[in-house]
């Protein structure tokens, strides 16, 4: 596949959502890329815990890019925020209806960018204020258009199965969860 998934990942990111959506998709075998926004390859997660991206945000050929995908975490979230070349690239996205995909806190991107008017989002208890003109849903994991968003660390697995439902079929997701045994 020559186009890719990109997930990115800003210091204070929440590190069991990145990783087990990453290692899920790339079980799938869908082509993931890890992107630093940190301007440095070595990115610290929430819980101090070390990662090497792939690739730094600046580097990215962005037209080799199907769907983002945000982490959560704090301050993981709002360092995404912060990040004006990501938020262009989720608007350009957005109106492309090119997939996006969020978590735990970092719906808030895409809330404070207007994305979530007008459609079903869930995120981490307390957030909901960011996700503007969002109908906020009490479950695991919701999609609305081109839009996944997933609760928190406890629903990482179930948002990355929906991700492969979407990008490769029910039966795939239903492989994995069998052979990882999410029940």
């Amino acid at each position: 596949m020559d186009k890719k998934i990109a997930v990115h990942l800003a210091n204070g990111f929440e590190e069991i959502e990145a990783i087990s959506i990453i290692d899920v998709l790339r079980r799938a075998d869908l082509d993931v890329v890890t992107i630093s926004v940190t301007g440095k390859l070595e990115v610290n997660g929430a819980h101090q815990i070390k990662v090497l991206a792939d690739e730094l945000f600046e580097n990215v050929d962005y037209s080799r890019i199907f769907m983002i995908v945000l982490p959560g975490g704090m301050p993981g979230a709002s360092n995404l925020n912060a990040h004006e070349g990501l938020k262009a690239q989720i608007v350009k996205f957005n109106e492309e209806k090119k997939l996006l995909a969020a978590i735990c806190a970092a719906p808030l991107v895409y809330g404070n960018l207007g994305i979530l008017n007008g459609k079903q989002a869930v995120c981490y208890p307390g957030f909901e204020k960011y996700l503007k003109g969002a109908e906020i849903l009490n479950q695991p994991v919701a999609e609305s258009g081109n839009v996944i968003t997933g609760r928190g660390p406890g629903a990482a697995i179930q948002l990355a199965l929906k991700l492969v439902e979407k990008l490769v079929s029910v039966e795939k997701a239903e492989l994995l969860a069998s052979q990882m045994l999410v029940e």
